[in-house]
């Protein structure tokens, strides 16, 4: 990097103290660095000028030629505003300024040519362009310019102050006169060479002031390339220190708890994925490294026979297991399903919520200590500081995302050396994110379904065939079957929101009158104790339909619910979707999921629902809601920094991603240290970006 790079951007000729601030507080720039990484948004074709005559309805941004006329000032009530008279040899148009017009007036020379820039309006016959970017013809043809002319990231703040497009070009310009447009190569030279890459120099001219679009993307492409390439490395390196300096526990015994477990009490086959996974989980548990896995797996495929399995092994080796859940209904259904498994073992389970009470916590917190207690599961009373373990070898963490960094750090302190951790999810997390927010795990994918599954019939009606439906569930329920009804709820229109769903209960109890038929309803303005009352009605099959808003998305297990309804699908989100359809399928008939809709739709959720009846794949759904929604969403508010990537797109550059991870491995590989000559620019750089840019607080 060049060292001038690190000069504060206040001493750049042509910025200063005040509009240093603005850059700073307004766009992050405090360096050369941060300004020369100010990537254009977007660029504008300034290779054409149209005369006035040309001009159409649109609002596309044109460049014209021409002289003012004439200046007035206009007054509307309180307002007033500056027109001018702009003509050329084949008409007239107006110019209007709201702002600015002491300086305006002064400095615009009548009858002289000018170059005007901007968007157009149609009054009538009449165009005018409002606050127009003018040149006059002689400097314009002198100007640095490239054909193409950038359009820099702004704020409103920054064009209310003077600072606009053509002012961060004029500064932008200045810093590759300052530099002499030379920066330091950061790529070796035979990745240059295989991958046809222009220079670090090269790349940064054309991305600024391009001469044609083919240099442009040249450029786009080298510069997303190393972005990538050094995100990948820091993910990648950070996992080979990871395993070389975090000892774990080894645990080189699979002994009588797992033993027994596989031979005599698994309640089916495992499948090929499980397996494979677990064949993983078992080489990282007996490696003198600390596990760091990521398990992901759908909705029903069996994640929670592979954490038992996992846990039995450090059982096995002497030690405690934790399996901690974002909420205490998942951590109930994981603690009663591991109870029913383990049965037949000898092993001390006991789960540990909120809502535990304190002689009941006392009893825990002194055989987690004393080491009679073997697994411990719950939720974040997990974290809590009372909550001691005699040796905490594994910990498993439910659907991650929805804790912080932080709080898992907490369970890595329960020890003087950090358990092994496995982190499951059931939401798929397409590979592109997976590479770059989790890139510093080993992931493992459960990506086939036990046997038996049937898939799930998903089809997508509208609102008009509502009686059709009607008939296709008194079918089901005749066949002793249960069916879910599902209303959207969204907190801002809860009120609205509950309207629908009574509406909806109304509509269905004339349809499915008592006695012949029975309906649990269940929403958020419910007690606990009320939803508790009405979930198990369901569950135990008293009630053939449940009306419920999506507090039935996590966590509900019904084998004999073989109908999932879900009333104004456009208004869910994919992963939503697809884990409400999850919540049918769980036993051994064919099962449905109908999404309804009104006729009115965008584009968006046409896609959602087109994607939704095409596939069950939750990685390819993932994919696809990557795309509709982008990364920030899809990791939840307190990730969606989780990549502020400077000019590559994570959706958009998925293949340049997958370049750059292939090629950062296949070096650190052949060079873990980077001590070759021929990696010395990129050891170098990587250096000076740990040094000057935090880029890794991207990393969770």
């Amino acid at each position: 990097m060049n060292s001038k790079l690190q000069t504060p951007i206040d001493y750049l000729k042509g910025v200063g103290p005040n509009r240093a601030d603005l850059l700073r507080k307004e766009l992050g720039i405090h360096t050369y660095q941060d300004l020369i990484n100010l990537f254009p948004n977007r660029y504008l074709d300034r290779t054409q000028y149209y005369k006035i005559a040309q001009l159409q309805r649109n609002n596309a941004d044109v460049q014209i030629t021409g002289r003012v006329a004439g200046l007035k000032e206009v007054t509307q009530g309180k307002k007033k505003r500056l027109v001018a008279t702009f003509k050329d040899d084949s008409g007239a148009m107006e110019l209007v300024w709201f702002r600015g017009f002491k300086w305006l007036k002064e400095s615009i020379k009548l009858n002289t040519d000018y170059v005007i820039f901007g968007k157009t309006n149609a009054y009538g016959n009449t165009f005018s362009m409002p606050h127009p970017e003018m040149e006059l013809l002689e400097e314009h043809e002198k100007n640095l310019r490239s054909a193409m002319q950038p359009v820099y990231p702004s704020t409103e703040k920054l064009s209310n102050k003077g600072i606009t497009n053509r002012v961060l070009s004029k500064i932008m310009q200045q810093l590759f006169l300052e530099t002499h447009g030379k920066f330091e190569e950061t790529l070796s030279q035979d990745l240059l060479t295989e991958l046809k890459l222009v220079s670090k120099s090269e790349a940064l001219f054309n991305v600024h002031f391009p001469k044609n679009q083919e240099l442009l993307a040249r450029s786009q492409f080298r510069l997303k390339f190393e972005e990538l390439f050094y995100i990948q490395l820091q993910l990648i390196l950070k996992n080979l220190i990871h395993k070389s300096k975090i000892k774990g526990f080894p645990f080189d015994q699979v002994g009588e708890h797992f033993n027994t477990f596989f031979k005599h009490h698994l309640p089916f086959n495992l499948t090929n994925a499980q397996k494979r996974v677990i064949k993983e989980i078992r080489a990282d548990l007996g490696s003198n490294a600390q596990m760091n896995r990521l398990l992901q797996g759908d909705v029903g495929s069996g994640k929670t026979i592979v954490a038992l399995m996992s846990m039995l092994i450090a059982l096995d080796n002497g030690f405690q297991a934790c399996l901690m859940a974002p909420t205490e209904i998942l951590s109930v259904q994981h603690f009663n399903g591991l109870n029913d498994l383990c049965k037949e073992l000898n092993i001390s389970i006991k789960l540990l919520t909120g809502s535990t009470k304190t002689s009941d916590r006392k009893i825990i917190h002194e055989a987690l200590e004393n080491g009679e207690l073997d697994i411990l599961i719950g939720t974040h009373a997990l974290l809590e500081d009372k909550v001691k373990f005699k040796n905490l070898g594994l910990a498993i963490i439910d659907e991650q995302h929805r804790f912080g960094v932080a709080q898992r750090s907490k369970l890595w302190q329960k020890n003087t050396i950090p358990p092994h951790i496995l982190v499951m999810t059931a939401t798929p997390i397409p590979r592109t994110l997976a590479m770059s927010v989790y890139g510093d795990l080993d992931i493992s994918v459960i990506d086939e379904l036990p046997p038996g599954r049937r898939p799930i019939k998903t089809v997508h009606r509208f609102d008009s065939n509502r009686l059709k439906v009607l008939r296709f569930i008194r079918d089901e329920i005749d066949k002793g079957r249960q069916v879910y009804i599902v209303y959207p709820l969204i907190q801002e229109s809860e009120n609205m929101d509950y309207k629908d769903l009574m509406d909806g209960y109304e509509s269905i109890s004339r349809d499915f009158p008592s006695p012949k038929y029975q309906i649990s309803i269940v929403h958020g303005k419910m007690k606990p104790a009320d939803k508790e009352f009405e979930m198990q009605r369901f569950i135990k099959g008293e009630t053939q339909i449940m009306v419920a808003t999506t507090v039935i998305e996590v966590g509900v297990n019904v084998p004999n619910a073989s109908v999932m309804i879900i009333e104004s699908a456009e208004r869910f989100g994919l992963s939503q979707l697809h884990q409400l359809r999850g919540r049918v399928g769980r036993g051994a008939e064919q099962s449905f999921c109908i999404l309804m809709t009104s006729h009115k739709l965008s584009s968006d959720s046409k896609t959602r629902l087109e994607t939704m009846v095409r596939t069950s794949d939750g990685f390819e759904i993932a994919e696809v809601d990557l795309r509709l929604r982008g990364p920030g969403d899809i990791m939840g508010t307190q990730q969606s920094g989780v990549l502020n990537l400077k000019i590559a797109d994570i959706i958009k550059d998925n293949d340049i991603l997958k370049l750059a991870r292939f090629h950062a491995i296949k070096i650190l590989k052949d060079d873990p240290r980077l001590i070759k000559d021929l990696h010395r620019p990129i050891l170098f750089t990587y250096q000076q970006l740990a040094k000057y840019k935090n880029i890794w607080n991207y990393i969770s």
